[in-house]
């Protein structure tokens, strides 16, 4: 009987200490990744390093910032939309996000874009009686691509020649 109690003991002592290391590796691991993402809150890198992508979103009147964050995740402005939650509650823009369209670059931190879309997008108000021109009508295109196309091209360079030609008309003034 009493080799019956000894095996148990020792069964039960390393059942303790599997269970012991167990918990030990489960608390390290949760403490690891918890000061990872403590630490993205505030550090967090870009997704690009470098010139990266310009892409336009548009935020709507009434979107909460959770959904904002996931198209932001889902265009790839950002990692993680969880992350951008906590770092807009802890950022001085915080409750500061406006509706609009936004151009944002995947070299942009959360913090960059959480302050870009804090400020109101310019509204070009047009007043009674007059319309904004096309890009279009400001090029000179009209129904005539075809003819006007090479035109506009030349235009391109031409603001170039006309550079040019200021100069050689300040050095003709000069050379008077």
């Amino acid at each position: 009987m009493k080799i019956m109690e000894i095996i148990g003991g020792i069964v039960e002592l390393v059942i303790k200490i599997v269970a012991f290391a167990f918990i030990v590796m489960f608390v390290f691991r949760t403490a690891t990744t918890a000061y990872d993402y403590g630490y993205r809150v505030f550090a967090e890198e870009p997704v690009t390093v470098g010139d990266g992508r310009t892409i336009s979103i548009y935020v709507e009147e009434n979107a909460s910032v959770k959904e904002i964050g996931e198209m932001l995740q889902e265009k790839g402005l950002i990692r993680d939309a969880n992350l951008f939650v906590i770092q807009e509650l802890l950022s001085e823009n915080h409750d500061k996000i406006q509706p609009g369209i936004y151009d944002l670059n995947t070299s942009m931190t959360s913090e960059e874009m959480l302050s870009v879309m804090a400020t109101a997008p310019e509204v070009m108000e047009e007043l009674p009686g007059t319309s904004v021109p096309s890009v279009e009508e400001i090029i000179g295109i009209g129904d005539n691509q075809d003819s006007e196309d090479d035109g506009s091209g030349e235009e391109t360079s031409g603001e170039d020649g006309e550079e040019g030609g200021s100069e050689e008309t300040q050095e003709d003034d000069t050379g008077e």
